[in-house]
């Protein structure tokens, strides 16, 4: 598998009929890629206080991204995953990934020795991410993907996910795809990846179907649903109870100077 892409990537939030309309559309010019229908896992990485993903959300020009992949949960320490650098600038996306072992994963997690063949510009760089923000996992986020590319153009893809699953405890990738689901059923992220043009067929489709593009991160949706919208319930939960215990004390403030 190619250890380095680049291409410009579309997104759009289908419903139901939108799917499967586009999907029909689909069927003379596209055809499945290698994985097919497939449970797409990762691990995303970030710093203590989450400053990859609270830069990202910020949709800024430049940004990046350091996860954990495989296809489909692993079964045993030989199967195989994808620690990759994730960068974006100025809409055109790049990835740097190393292909491991799990078991050289959490070999090279711990310092130790790898016996998987590694590309070392790509090890440096993701050595440099890990010292210099002190990476540590922060979210487990799962999809259902089903991938397809151009016949006689394996350049543009077009992928749909949906059942988008996360969580930020028990960051393993083996432990399997359950969590809290951040996107409503019945919903689809459509994807077009591309360094090309886009086919007139599926551009007329699009239009015809008023599929306007749209912005949505995965990991940034999970850290906004499981972290800040948490800690803002936290924090309203806690001015609440000390309005309440003000109020308390300023009633009985007579009885406490009393005692």
């Amino acid at each position: 598998m190619a250890e380095i892409f680049r291409r410009v990537e579309k997104k759009y939030i289908l419903d139901e009929n939108q799917y499967k309309k586009i999907k029909l559309a689909m069927a003379n010019d596209m055809e499945p890629d290698q994985y097919g229908k497939s449970t797409i896992c990762n691990i995303y990485f970030d710093s203590k206080d989450y400053e990859l993903v609270k830069h990202s959300i910020t949709k800024p020009f430049y940004k990046d991204k350091v996860r954990l992949r495989s296809y489909n949960t692993p079964k045993d320490e030989n199967s195989k995953v994808y620690l990759e650098i994730k960068r974006k600038c100025d809409k055109i996306v790049g990835k740097r990934r190393i292909e491991f072992t799990l078991r050289d994963f959490y070999n090279y997690m711990n310092g130790k020795q790898i016996e998987s063949p590694i590309n070392k510009q790509i090890k440096n760089e993701l050595d440099y991410y890990f010292k210099f923000y002190n990476l540590e996992p922060k979210m487990y986020v799962s999809y259902e993907r089903e991938a397809y590319y151009q016949k006689g153009n394996a350049d543009f893809r077009v992928t749909f996910d949906s059942n988008i699953i996360s969580r930020k405890e028990d960051l393993n990738l083996e432990k399997g795809s359950y969590g809290d689901n951040i996107l409503p059923k019945g919903k689809y992220i459509m994807e077009l990846k591309t360094l090309g043009t886009i086919p007139l067929w599926l551009v007329k489709i699009i239009n015809e179907l008023n599929i306007k593009p749209a912005v949505f991160s995965k990991y940034g949706t999970a850290y906004t649903e499981l972290v800040l919208n948490k800690e803002d319930a936290i924090n309203k939960i806690d001015s609440l109870e000390y309005r309440i215990n003000k109020k308390y004390v300023e009633k009985n403030k007579f009885a406490y100077v009393a005692s």
